[in-house]
């Protein structure tokens, strides 16, 4: 599955983003979705995760409350909406899609998120 992210950019303290990952080659709904991030100096970290069926999240305590995260199986596309951005958001973030019988990764090449006045 190959994976494009887009709608990162400039954004103040307290503003909002949402990034879109979409997806082709591969069987959309086969696939959990996951944001990850890594801000310069630091490891990758998850944000958050969608399950296809059952459409349950999970969330970084670090993001909870000021992020969502949803996906449309027809347009094979995994949204993060990210609200009260703070400059600790500032990272490249990246969209993962793991299959769900083999347990594969597959990522994004990531888009950079900045979050400065």
């Amino acid at each position: 599955v190959e994976l494009v992210e887009s709608g990162g950019g400039l954004v103040q303290p307290g503003g909002s983003l949402r990034l879109s990952c979409a997806a082709s080659g591969s069987t959309f709904s086969n696939y959990l979705m996951s944001w990850y991030r890594q801000a310069p100096g630091k490891e990758r970290e998850l944000v958050a995760a969608i399950i296809s069926v059952s459409g349950s999240t999970n969330f970084a305590d670090s993001v909870k409350g000021r992020v969502t995260i949803s996906r449309d199986n027809a347009k094979n596309t995994v949204y993060l909406q990210m609200n009260s951005l703070k400059p600790e958001d500032t990272a490249v973030y990246y969209c993962c899609a793991r299959n769900t019988y083999s347990g594969r990764d597959y990522w994004g090449k990531g888009t950079l998120v900045t979050v400065s006045s």
